[in-house]
């Protein structure tokens, strides 16, 4: 279902009373990131992390409300964007800088020495814009959204288990948020400057096809998305200051206000896999709200412990 530009300001309309009981508070207070903050992503233990902690090209893990440390530095002057894990406890960073995704062992979470000898190169594609935000199937298949901010232009990869890269599109707008549904049958790919979001049916080998508008919205621009179980999109709205929730059929279902205006992107986690962690940029920081449904990792079916 396309939604146009007159039913989307009417559904604002009627959203608007769903909106005002959500309260939103601050995770990590401001300054704490620098205004890269991006990627976050929850780990099984419900550690929290994302880049950019103090100074640009670092990893930086919460592990409860206001406590946050450097995890480690990034290598050859890698900075890092999107974050995901595998069931396997492994993370997965987008490096925007030198056209890589990055992999992190599990192993580095779990031994009491330098995190960054478990960093390998997990993919490169010189002919890469700037790898952007990643989306993972429960298979370990990734997406990568890879735009280009100053022709307003975009990519889409496809990063197999091999590590091995494939161009699903090009000459796209500019690519940002991706996302795959609770069962792994759609992708969602968002495109920033021109506010439209796509869905794609997504087959087991990661193939996709029958491309279709999902949503578009009227103003501001679009950043990171994640699926709660219910198949709902949480799209960060930047410079709206709002995360809208979108239903499976292109509906928009509500708009959550934030404090700050850019956020960048969002994450699920908590003991019950219902807190949203959203990155804000010009602060720095982190806020959280609560939301009615888990996020797709927290799925009975995902193998996801509770966060803390």
């Amino acid at each position: 279902m396309k939604l146009t530009l007159a039913s989307l300001l009417f559904a604002t309309s009627n959203v608007a009373a769903q909106n005002a009981n959500i309260e939103t508070q601050d995770w990590i207070k401001d300054g704490v990131f620098t205004q890269g903050v991006e990627g976050p992503a929850v780990d099984a233990k419900g550690r929290l992390f994302a880049v950019n902690y103090s100074q640009q090209g670092t990893i930086g893990m919460v592990t409860a409300q206001g406590h946050a440390q450097k995890l480690l530095t990034l290598p050859n002057g890698s900075i890092g964007n999107g974050i995901r894990f595998d069931k396997q406890g492994n993370m997965f960073i987008a490096d925007y800088v030198n056209h890589n995704v990055l992999r992190l062992s599990a192993a580095a979470f779990s031994e009491d020495i330098d995190a960054s000898m478990h960093l390998t190169v997990y993919a490169h594609n010189s002919k890469m814009n700037q790898p952007n935000d990643l989306a993972m199937m429960d298979n370990g298949i990734l997406f990568a959204s890879d735009p280009n901010w100053q022709n307003n232009t975009g990519n889409l990869w496809r990063i197999d288990t091999d590590g091995s890269t494939h161009l699903v599109e090009t000459n796209m707008g500019t690519t940002n948020g991706v996302a795959v549904s609770p069962d792994n049958k759609t992708l969602y790919v968002n495109e920033s400057v021109q506010r439209k979001v796509w869905r794609y049916e997504l087959e087991e080998d990661g193939k996709v096809a029958n491309k279709q508008l999902h949503i578009e919205f009227a103003d501001f621009g679009l950043d990171g998305m994640r699926t709660d179980t219910q198949g709902n999109l949480y799209i960060a709205r930047y410079g709206a200051g709002k995360v809208a929730v979108v239903s499976p059929e292109g509906e928009l279902i509500k708009q959550i206000s934030l404090k700050g205006q850019y956020p960048t992107n969002v994450a699920f986690g908590g003991k019950d896999g219902k807190s949203v962690f959203v990155t804000m940029q010009k602060r720095g920081a982190i806020e959280m709200f609560k939301a009615n449904f888990a996020g797709r990792n927290f799925a009975k079916s995902s193998g996801a412990n509770g966060a803390k």
